[in-house]
């Protein structure tokens, strides 16, 4: 059985060549039909003409020369006469519409005992009998006279026009969808949380207003994103200068007898502007840095690392051979610090590093972060994608609850994803995969 065609354009194509099709046959049919009557009254009368003409030849000519004249209407024209038998048999017609209108046309015109068949002594043409006085003749004709072979010809026309109605439906139907494909680009980018190129407004009046909804609502979207970073970025602002002047204050305390508190007071103002930086990388637009070129995952990775362990923490990374692939680079990095925050918070002192190239997307390449932490449940691993979401008993409440959110959008972004899977072991695999060309 032939699959159904999945897209819109061969599902029309096919729907219109369907419907060319029938239409076309049944066009034939009704001129069949509408024709088939005066074709079949116009053989008649041309049969009896050249019954009449032969009888009245026969007649008028000399005994002498019938002969003659016999043998030059078989020669020249393919008539043939023969004496007849008024008691032989001779074949039914088959229930034919058109030989029935004949027969009926050929009786009137040359009498009620006119006899008509297509076959005699196992001769086949067209056989019409008349008299000459008493006696009975028999006129035989080819068959060509009366019948056309024009299937072939009705075949050839008929593929011919379905040909060119598949080929007129073809260009119909791209052109249509040509502005329906710019709405899948779009709503895709869209969807990755990209800001995308306004859809042109173009086609018809349908088509044209679909893509203009979509623009604005794109716009609006973008206006919101751009009005919540804004509103985030003048909160962190106004949330940081007094961090900043309980930090100058806390320089200025002395050091004797205030020291544990000191410490306790710089940890939370730490945790506090981390907090602040995660809102504001959330709700930064993540299309704002664009991919410039081929980046070297290896080396991001590096950089990354080399900040963690000059804090004196226990980050190994493991480096593999990688092909160059099409990064935003600061947002690669935030991907990174991100997963191995989320690791040091959750998965204990000593996390790792690795990366490695060949996966689902078409030969690109991984990085995965991997603690012995007490990991996430498969069944969690939907909800913990999403924003201000954190484990309850696996893992502490510590944090915003936006790390892996931030990751799962720059992941999207990219065309990648996250994957947060067991380690063997126990603890966390948490493995990003990135394509080799960037959708």
């Amino acid at each position: 059985m032939t699959p159904w065609p999945r897209t819109l354009l061969w599902r029309s194509v096919l729907l219109i060549a369907a419907l060319l099709a029938v239409a076309h046959l049944a066009w034939l049919q009704i001129f069949r039909a509408s024709e088939m009557e005066p074709r079949a009254l116009q053989a008649a009368q041309q049969v009896a003409s050249v019954v009449n003409l032969t009888r009245a030849a026969l007649v008028t000519a000399e005994p002498g020369r019938r002969f003659a004249l016999l043998d030059e209407l078989a020669q020249r024209e393919g008539i043939q006469v023969y004496a007849g038998d008024p008691q032989e048999a001779v074949p039914e017609l088959p229930e034919r519409p058109f030989l029935r209108i004949m027969q009926a046309r050929l009786q009137q015109d040359l009498g009620p005992q006119t006899r008509f068949a297509l076959e005699r002594n196992g001769v086949a043409g067209v056989w019409v009998s008349f008299r000459i006085d008493e006696e009975e003749f028999w006129v035989s004709l080819p068959r060509s006279r009366i019948e056309r072979d024009s299937s072939l010809r009705w075949i050839g026309w008929g593929a011919l026009v379905l040909a060119l109605a598949m080929i007129g439906a073809f260009v119909i139907v791209v052109r249509i969808n040509r502005p329906l494909r710019e709405l899948q680009r779009a709503a895709a980018e869209l969807g990755r949380g990209a800001t995308p190129s306004p859809v042109a407004e173009s086609g018809p009046e349908e088509i044209r207003s679909l893509a203009r909804t979509f623009n604005q609502m794109a716009a609006d979207i973008r206006r919101q994103d751009e009005e919540r970073a804004l509103l985030l970025a003048g909160v962190s602002h106004d949330l940081r200068t007094p961090l900043a002047r309980i930090r100058i204050a806390l320089e200025m305390l002395d050091e004797r007898g205030a020291s544990n508190l000191k410490a306790g007071v710089a940890q939370d103002i730490g945790d506090i502007d981390a907090a602040i930086g995660q809102f504001l990388d959330f709700a930064r637009a993540p299309d704002a840095e664009a991919v410039t070129g081929q980046s070297d995952l290896n080396a991001l990775a590096q950089s990354v690392v080399e900040r963690y362990t000059r804090s004196g923490k226990a980050v190994h990374f493991t480096p593999a051979p990688l092909p160059p692939l099409p990064l935003r680079t600061r947002a690669m990095q935030r991907v990174i610090a991100n997963l191995i925050d989320n690791a040091l918070r959750h998965g204990g002192d000593s996390v790792e590093v690795v990366t490695g190239s060949g996966n689902g997307n078409d030969g690109g390449a991984f990085l995965e972060v991997l603690d012995r932490g007490p990991g996430i449940p498969a069944s969690e691993v939907p909800r913990m994608l999403q924003p201000f979401t954190r484990m309850d008993d696996a893992r502490s409440t510590s944090g915003t609850g936006l790390g892996l959110a931030i990751v799962d959008r720059i992941m999207r972004l990219h065309g990648g994803r996250i994957l947060l899977l067991s380690r063997d072991g126990g603890g966390l695999r948490a493995r990003i995969e990135l394509p080799a060309q960037a959708e």
